[in-house]
């Protein structure tokens, strides 16, 4: 029930009682009725709930597509950057079901970005590995990581998908700490967009990251991500 004079604005109201709708009584996809039935309903004019429906749209809840009327989207997740983070603890975190597929492995001389960053000779070998990870059955980013031979020369054989620090650890003892992370916005590259399933003109947010061994700091990986912007907001910690 909207109440008026109370300290709170109507269409602050209207949002803050959608979305608990939406939290509790929608699936992403679905279609929210006809502004003038929710205009009717909350007994608000149409630019009061049109107010309501931008909060909405801007806390990503709802898109509205033209000429088809608003639709329940991907709550987008938290997902943090900081020295420790790993994807399936963080997400396991919050409740969600986690799946990491290894797309390609391939042995590659390091070059360019590469190998500064893994601090390498132009053509010294490493490990170019492609994962898919997804979130609660629903793709959610590609990762292209990049790692040593000197280092890691068993790792094309060995891993074989789950989660890489872990996989390290495991194998070698070694705890990784990020050093790194650089994020920009980009169109999808190759074959993201169908990875992703998602359109090709959407763009997708990119991270690269510097994980190094907590022990003596030398660089075990480089990491390039792709995230769906839509499925996610990035909490970056120290």
């Amino acid at each position: 029930m909207i109440q008026r004079g109370i300290g709170e604005t109507v269409y602050r109201q209207v949002q803050r009682q959608l979305e608990a709708e939406i939290r509790s009584l929608h699936r992403p996809g679905d279609a929210l009725p006809p502004e003038a039935a929710l205009a009717e309903r909350f007994g608000v004019n149409r630019h009061t709930l049109r107010r309501a429906l931008e909060g909405l749209i801007a806390e990503g809840w709802v898109e509205r597509r033209h000429g088809l009327g608003s639709f329940v989207l991907h709550k987008p997740l938290d997902y943090d950057i900081g020295q420790r983070t790993r994807f399936t603890e963080t997400l396991e975190a919050q409740g969600r079901v986690t799946e990491s597929t290894v797309l390609r492995k391939l042995r590659i001389p390091a070059q360019g970005g590469v190998a500064q960053r893994l601090q390498l000779d132009e053509g010294e070998p490493v490990a170019w590995i492609e994962t898919l990870r997804s979130v609660d059955a629903a793709p959610f980013c590609v990762i292209s990581h990049y790692l040593p031979l000197t280092l890691l020369p068993g790792v094309l054989d060995d891993y074989s998908g789950g989660s890489l620090h872990e996989f390290i650890e495991a194998q070698h003892g070694w705890r990784l700490k990020r050093t790194e992370s650089l994020v920009s916005g980009a169109l999808p590259q190759g074959d993201d967009a169908s990875l992703l399933a998602m359109p090709a003109h959407v763009p997708v947010l990119r991270v690269k990251s510097v994980n190094v061994r907590d022990r003596d700091g030398a660089p075990v990986e480089y990491a390039l991500t792709r995230f769906r912007a839509d499925r996610m907001q990035l909490r970056i910690t120290p």
